[in-house]
């Protein structure tokens, strides 16, 4: 396996969850060993679908301690990062396509003592981050084209990984990969240094949730 000196995290997806039943959702994430809980905040216009906004994430806080990492996909989301951090969120994701200003956004949830994360979509280059690296905690490649869940797993975001674990050096920065992650694939994710595992159908739809959790977590070997 890739020894890229990182634990590895699982982050099941709650847009794959029942939105009637998000607190037994929240309780059932923990029971499964999972690390982190991923949420997808998508405003309607960075993608074509709508989900849910800063109230939702403060619902979540005062029903978990899970650690919530939160995707804004969302354009210009440096409207909404002070109140996404006030609802309590410990990581926020910002995509390099949705902000002018990437280094500026960046500073704005570094400076309020957050983690900061930065996506990029299939077709964007890795080197659009080169002279950010060392100031964020993760990268967010998607491997799906975002917008929907349940949508299938694009592979040449496994190269993708492997080039950006050559970028970054010794830098000690997590790799995070989103969209049609499963155990099928999970092998080749960990092997490409990926240490960051969003999956939502694969959990949620799962006969055995915890063991899938561990599978993805240390793949099928």
């Amino acid at each position: 396996m890739f020894n890229h000196g990182l634990d590895v995290k699982v982050a099941p997806s709650i847009l794959a969850s029942d939105f009637t039943e998000m607190n037994r959702s929240l309780q059932a994430m923990k029971e499964w060993g999972a690390d982190w809980v991923h949420c997808d905040v998508m405003d309607g216009m960075f993608v074509p679908n709508i989900t849910f906004g800063q109230q939702m994430i403060r619902d979540f806080r005062k029903h978990t301690d899970m650690f919530l990492d939160v995707h804004l996909m969302v354009q210009a989301p440096e409207r909404y990062i002070d109140e996404f951090i006030d609802a309590g969120a410990d990581l926020i994701t910002v995509h390099q396509e949705a902000t002018v200003h990437l280094h500026r956004t960046i500073l704005q949830i570094k400076n309020k003592g957050v983690k900061c994360g930065v996506a990029i979509n299939p077709a964007t280059s890795i080197y659009t981050l080169e002279e950010v690296l060392g100031d964020i905690d993760m990268v967010l490649l998607m491997s799906c084209d975002p917008g929907f869940g349940g949508t299938p797993f694009i592979p040449y975001a496994l190269n993708k990984a492997r080039r950006l674990r050559e970028m970054m050096g010794d830098r000690q920065i997590d790799i995070e990969v989103d969209g049609g992650v499963n155990e099928k694939n999970i092998d080749e994710i960990l092997d490409s240094g990926i240490n960051c595992i969003v999956a939502g159908t694969a959990l949620f739809r799962s006969p055995d949730p915890k063991k899938s959790v561990e599978i993805l977590r240390n793949g099928n070997r």
